[in-house]
């Protein structure tokens, strides 16, 4: 798998937008339950210039790469994918959990760190041959972008990149996206007094299926 940072690349090295991007991002410490470091998107949100910037920075890098499915993973995918795929002229396929579509439904299951779960998508919403590009707010193991992945390729889609705001740089588990590029604009943003449980010893914070340090 190739993982791309938007601060890495050419035209975006020291863009302003990427570190507001950053900073509205809200940290919160214990949430849902101790232990966790939950990045809070929804602050993103409510600056409607890095709302905008965040899409538009998508937007740039997609235009013209002959997408004509833009996937979003339930819930937070929601956010950013239909904006996405109306400004490249591409169409919006909801990923959802179970029994949340009606009608004919295709499914596929994947594991989490503790039990596991299930992307349902409406059956003839995406045809073969067609481009796709997956869409998240969030990666930590890759296991849900994975599934996502295998859902659109049972069905015949051909998956150009998936696409975050926010990842880490290493994490388990990269292998599951069977070599698709993953583009993510920022690293997580931790709060460096965070007091969560120990595990082995070393203080985190738990986001989803993925431990962040919090040293």
């Amino acid at each position: 798998m190739e993982k791309m940072f938007a601060g890495d690349q050419n035209g975006l090295q020291g863009d302003p937008r990427l570190k507001a991007i950053s900073e509205a991002i809200r940290v919160v410490p214990h949430f849902p339950k101790p232990g966790i470091m939950f990045q809070d998107i929804t602050t993103l949100l409510l600056d409607h210039k890095c709302f905008k910037d965040t899409v538009d920075i998508f937007v740039d890098r997609y235009r013209d790469m002959a997408i004509s499915v833009v996937a979003g993973v339930e819930a937070r995918g929601f956010m950013f994918g239909p904006s996405v795929a109306l400004a490249i002229g591409a169409k919006f396929v909801p990923l959802r959990k179970p029994r949340k579509l009606p009608g004919e439904v295709i499914s596929e299951a994947y594991v989490l760190e503790y039990g596991t779960d299930c992307l349902e998508m409406h059956v003839g919403a995406v045809q073969p041959g067609e481009r796709a590009l997956v869409i998240d707010d969030l990666v930590a193991t890759g296991g849900t972008l994975s599934a996502a992945i295998r859902l659109l390729e049972r069905v015949g889609a051909e998956v150009v990149e998936c696409a975050c705001v926010v990842g880490l740089r290493e994490v388990k588990g990269q292998h599951r996206l069977n070599g698709k590029p993953l583009y993510i604009l920022v690293e997580p943003r931790q709060q460096t007094n965070c007091s969560a449980p120990s595990v082995n010893g070393v203080e985190t914070c738990r986001h989803d299926d993925v431990y962040l340090s919090a040293t």
